[in-house]
């Protein structure tokens, strides 16, 4: 026997159903903390690490500020939002000046100034890392205040443009479906950052990352316009009365509601545990399923990260269907299970010989994240709702920036956690670095030879680039013997990087420059091929990777499984909130009309 709330869920009013140009127009605002949100996130420490050579600790530090600056910022501009009376609104200004903010602001964060006249005002190569890893932070903060100028208006906005329930989950699965639909192309930016029309030559992946970042910020800011322009407020014209409340007054009251509490330590337990491996999660196909090879690991990752959002794109469709038949609380436990099933199945699927096994997990954790992700923001809105109920106010800015800091905080003690664990793991950055440096001065000298054989006049001499390549290569074995007296358990693993090593740097040695083009290009070719097995990272190294990135999600799941059980707005009481808000506001416009 069907319960009640069933057949009242069913019957939807005017004022609640959404039209598809407001779901359009919000959907698009998913690209700024769904897609780009995660890049800086991702990208910053992957390339700061394996591109500039930065410590992952001190990245996972750094990573870490701006979610603490979160802290204050994300409530004040949920005040700032709730207390906004302007002739738009009291959201739409923050969505263009955020996303103004934001691709400007994405841009700035990979323009890491460079060159010999920096690196001449730093006597040291230590002192030239510390000041790249201060622009770095510089620069997120700015980036992620620029996103919660965006972000929090935006979220709440979603809590208040319709009343319905299930209609909230389609707004927000518009959000979630835009925003993964962009995705889509966000794991192909560091195959693009590699390509040498945008690195150059003899560049890597953090100088591609400055042009790919411009035809970002080209796309989003005319969107940035459009949604301002598109979206309306329809709760306005009765919150413009609203009287202004004291900041204090307004935290007080969202800490104080259980159900939020409840809710929010669900989403935060879980995000903690997954954004704790996502960076582990680039490093895998990198160094373990590839051994190294970033072209081929960075290709892996892109199809992955296709496979993924095209999952999160599709996985609405169900969401839809699932949570208005079995309630929002069930479809976030069945959403907890499938991303712990992801986990579980990485032990068979994190594979060398069938790569592409790592697509099962990727479809299952796509699945469940966007399950639970989509269902916490629509279950706040829910929250709000009980909350006038009960104050006779709206404050869904105050209930939506605490609600998104606590996920990004979650993100942020990942950031650190992952960077230290990537220390724990004893991951070579400086190896890796010091392969990338060989291998773009042997593509310079292949660059080279290709110009002659095309009849164009020489830019540099041979014989030069050759003895720049064989100093690179005697620098790396330098830095493999030191590596190599460290710790016991990797002795015969650095043994055998320096045979390799020694082997390539006795081929370089060997290299008459005055060779036939061909032939010496061919040479090279050989070299640079045979340079991929120097980037192979320790077992030990690779093992505790592993071991990290399946376990602690799954660990951090049972305490989430725990808080949602302890949630208790039903859909039932969802839904009676809703008739009664609905019932009081129509008395409240009659007293007015009366009083006139």
């Amino acid at each position: 026997m069907k319960e009640p709330e069933v057949a009242t869920a069913n019957a939807k009013d005017s004022e609640s159903q959404i039209q598809f140009s407001q779901l359009a127009a919000y959907g698009a605002g998913g690209i700024i903390p769904i897609a780009l949100f995660n890049i800086a996130g991702i990208l910053v420490g992957l390339m700061g690490n394996i591109s500039l050579g930065l410590s992952a600790f001190w990245l996972g530090v750094i990573l870490i500020i701006p979610r603490l600056w979160d802290a204050i910022s994300d409530p004040i501009i949920g005040h700032l939002s709730d207390n906004t009376r302007t002739r738009w609104g009291r959201r739409r200004p923050f969505l263009l000046i955020g996303g103004l903010l934001v691709s400007a602001t994405f841009v700035l964060m990979w323009w890491i100034p460079k060159g010999e006249m920096v690196h001449s005002w730093f006597p040291t190569e230590a002192g030239f890392q510390a000041f790249q890893l201060v622009y770095i932070l510089v620069a997120l903060l700015l980036f992620y205040t620029a996103c919660t100028v965006f972000e929090i208006p935006h979220g709440a906005l979603g809590m208040e443009i319709t009343t319905d329930v299930h209609e909230r989950t389609r707004l927000f699965s518009a959000k979630s479906f835009v925003g993964n639909l962009f995705a889509m192309s966000t794991p192909w930016l560091f195959a693009l950052a590699n390509m040498e029309v945008f690195k150059g030559t003899g560049g890597n992946e953090a100088d591609g990352m400055r042009y790919v970042s411009l035809m970002i910020a080209a796309i989003l800011i005319p969107l940035s316009f459009w949604w301002t322009y598109k979206l309306r407020e329809p709760g306005f014209v009765r919150i413009k009365a609203q009287e202004k409340t004291p900041f204090w007054r307004d935290m007080k009251n969202t800490a104080g509601n259980r159900n939020f509490i409840m809710l929010t330590l669900t989403i935060f337990t879980l995000a903690m545990g997954f954004n704790f491996v996502n960076l582990l999660g680039s490093y895998i196909p990198i160094f373990y399923i590839f051994g190294g090879d970033k072209v081929e690991g960075a290709y892996l990752l892109g199809i992955n990260g296709t496979v993924w959002a095209i999952t999160g794109v599709l996985a609405v469709f169900p969401l839809n269907i699932i949570s208005p038949k079995i309630g929002k609380r069930k479809t976030l436990m069945l959403a907890i299970g499938l991303m712990v099933s992801a986990q579980l199945s990485k032990i068979v699927c994190y594979n060398p010989i069938y790569p592409y096994l790592i697509i099962i997990p990727t479809v299952l954790l796509s699945t469940g994240m966007l399950f639970f992700f989509t269902l916490g923001s629509s279950m706040v809105g829910d929250i709000c709702d009980e909350d006038d109920l009960k104050t006779g106010k709206r404050t869904e800015g105050s209930y939506y920036s605490v609600f998104w800091w606590f996920i990004k905080l979650g993100t942020a003690l990942a950031s650190f956690v992952a960077g230290a664990l990537i220390v724990f793991t004893m991951f070579d950055e400086t190896q890796v670095t010091k392969v990338d440096a060989l291998q773009g001065s042997i593509r310079v000298i292949k660059k080279e030879v290709e110009s002659r054989k095309k009849g164009i006049e020489p830019t540099a001499s041979l014989a030069d680039l050759l003895d720049e390549s064989r100093q690179k290569s005697s620098n790396l074995i330098e830095h493999l013997k030191a590596e190599s007296q460290e710790v016991d358990r990797n002795v015969q693993h650095y043994q055998t990087l320096i045979d390799t090593a020694n082997a390539i740097n006795s081929r370089l040695n060997k290299i008459d420059p005055d060779l036939p083009l061909d032939e010496l290009n061919d040479k090279l070719i050989a070299i640079e091929k045979a340079t991929v097995a120097l980037t192979y990272q320790s077992p030990y190294t690779l093992l505790m990777m592993r071991i990290v990135e399946i376990g602690l999600p799954v660990l951090l799941s049972l305490f989430s499984i725990f808080f949602v059980f302890r949630y208790t707005l039903t859909e039932k009481r969802s839904w009676e909130i809703k008739e009664l808000l609905k019932q009081r506001n129509i008395a409240r416009a009659m007293q007015q009309k009366e009083s006139i």
